[in-house]
């Protein structure tokens, strides 16, 4: 696997489709090895999920979005929260993607939690806040809060990602 430059990504976010789309600002967006991706939406988590081997026994945790106040800003205490992302991604069959936090997030004591973005998904993703820090932590909407690195595999996958996250929050 090769991970992609700046110039490599601006090709991918200029074609059709896009691999990136609904970014706020595609110049400052795009770093020197990957997409910053930007807060749309917080939520709660207060229920029990579920997760089994064939997905027969899965069950999502449900929550309540936070509300921004009037300058848009989200304070959050001690804890975890379901995030969702402005942006929508397009990925090609021979490609794959996975996330970090952006730095200040860490030095702030959150962080976030996601899962690897297969070749061939589609779809808004959603992934997971974790506040560490005992006096909470403050968001703005459309915070660029993780960075998305995509990675060109040896070869193309023969099928896609297919899975029910497929075109997901679009």
């Amino acid at each position: 696997m090769t991970l992609l430059s700046q110039n490599e990504l601006r090709e991918l976010v200029l074609a059709n489709p896009p691999l990136v789309e609904n970014m706020i600002d595609m110049d400052t967006q795009l770093q020197p090895n990957g997409v910053e991706m930007t807060l749309k939406e917080i939520r709660t988590i207060k229920s029990p999920g579920a997760v089994d081997f064939d997905n027969s026994g899965r069950r999502l945790s449900e929550g309540d979005t936070i509300e921004f106040n009037e300058d848009g800003w989200i304070h959050l205490d001690p804890g975890v929260y379901k995030v969702l992302l402005n942006e929508i991604v397009n990925i090609p069959k021979d490609l794959a993607a996975i996330a970090k936090p952006r730095s200040t997030l860490i030095r702030c004591g959150a962080t976030l939690e996601t899962a690897v973005w297969d070749a061939g998904y589609s779809g808004r993703s959603e992934c997971m806040i974790v506040v560490h820090n005992k006096d909470g932590f403050d968001l703005k909407k459309d915070a660029r809060i993780m960075q998305l690195l995509f990675y060109h595999l040896h070869t193309e996958v023969e099928e896609g990602y297919s899975g029910s996250y497929q075109n997901e929050n679009i």
